[in-house]
C-alpha cells in the first residue's frame, strides 16, 4: 500500500470511527458505524448517524409551505430509520391503496358463459397443453369480443373463434365457431400436390376488425415444409 492509501484508510476509521460516549447505552454500539452500511440494515432500530437535513432545499421549502406541510399526497420522511424500514412502510401504504380497487373491480367481474372445451384425466401430471394461442380482438365498432385459439388434440387444422357482445345481456349468432384448413389450399400452391396434404396453424391474430392473420404449416413430418401467410376475412 502507498503512504497516500494508508493515509486514506485512516481518515475514514478516525471519521467514522471515534469513540461516541452519548451512544454507550445503546446496545454496545460505542462508535459511529460507517455511514452508508446504516442505511441498508433490515432493523427498525433508529440511525446511529442520522443524516443532516440542515439547509436542504427540498426540507426547508415544505415547512414553510402551509399547503404542502401536511398533505396526505406526499410520503412522510423518517430521517432516524433505515432505507428497509422506509420501504415497509411505502409497501403497506401502496397495499392499502390496492385493497379497495381489488374489491371493487372483483365485486363487478361476474361469468358470463362457460363452456366446457375437453376433458383430461385425473393426473395433471400427464394432462397435455390442449388449449394453444389464446388471442383476445376487441372491436370496438361492433362491440364485440373475439377470443381466437387452437385445440391440439384432434383439430389441429382448426382455428377456433369465440365471440361475445360487450353487453352480457346481449348474445351474437354463431357464438364459437371453428375454420378448418385441411387441404384446401392446394389448388392454389401446387396444381400436383398430393390431396392429402393437410395443414395446421402455428399462429393466428386479428389483423384488423374484419380479417384475421394466420400463419399454417404442413402436417406432414418432412423436411422443407411449407410455411402459408394467409389472411381470412371474418365474413
Amino acid at each position: 500500500m502507498t503512504q497516500k492509501d494508508i493515509t486514506f484508510v485512516a481518515d475514514f476509521l478516525t471519521e467514522h470511527f471515534n469513540e461516541a460516549p452519548e451512544l454507550y447505552n445503546r446496545k454496545g454500539k460505542y462508535f459511529n458505524v460507517e455511514r452508508v452500511g446504516q442505511y441498508l440494515k433490515d432493523e427498525d432500530d433508529d440511525l446511529v448517524s442520522p443524516p443532516n437535513t440542515e439547509g436542504n432545499q427540498w426540507f426547508d421549502f415544505l415547512k414553510n409551505s402551509t399547503h404542502l406541510k401536511e398533505s396526505p399526497l406526499l410520503f412522510p420522511y423518517y430521517p432516524e430509520k433505515s432505507l428497509h424500514f422506509v420501504k415497509r412502510q411505502m409497501e403497506g401504504v401502496i397495499d392499502q391503496c390496492l385493497q379497495k380497487p381489488a374489491v371493487v373491480i372483483g365485486k363487478s367481474v361476474h361469468q358470463a358463459v362457460c363452456m366446457s372445451l375437453y376433458k383430461t384425466s385425473q393426473s395433471e401430471d400427464s394432462t397435455p397443453q390442449l388449449f394453444k394461442l389464446p388471442f383476445l380482438w376487441n372491436d370496438k365498432m361492433s362491440n364485440i369480443h373475439y377470443v381466437l385459439f387452437t385445440m391440439l388434440e384432434n383439430s389441429i387444422s382448426k382455428i377456433h373463434i369465440l365471440r361475445r357482445h360487450t353487453d352480457t345481456s346481449r348474445s351474437v349468432s354463431n357464438g364459437i365457431l371453428a375454420v378448418e384448413f385441411g387441404n384446401f389450399l392446394n389448388n392454389s400452391i401446387n396444381e400436383s400436390s398430393d390431396s392429402s396434404r393437410c395443414y395446421s396453424c402455428l399462429d393466428a391474430h386479428f389483423y384488423d376488425d374484419e380479417t384475421v392473420t394466420v400463419v399454417l404449416k404442413e402436417s406432414v413430418e418432412q423436411e422443407g415444409k411449407e410455411r402459408v401467410l394467409a389472411q381470412l376475412p371474418l365474413s
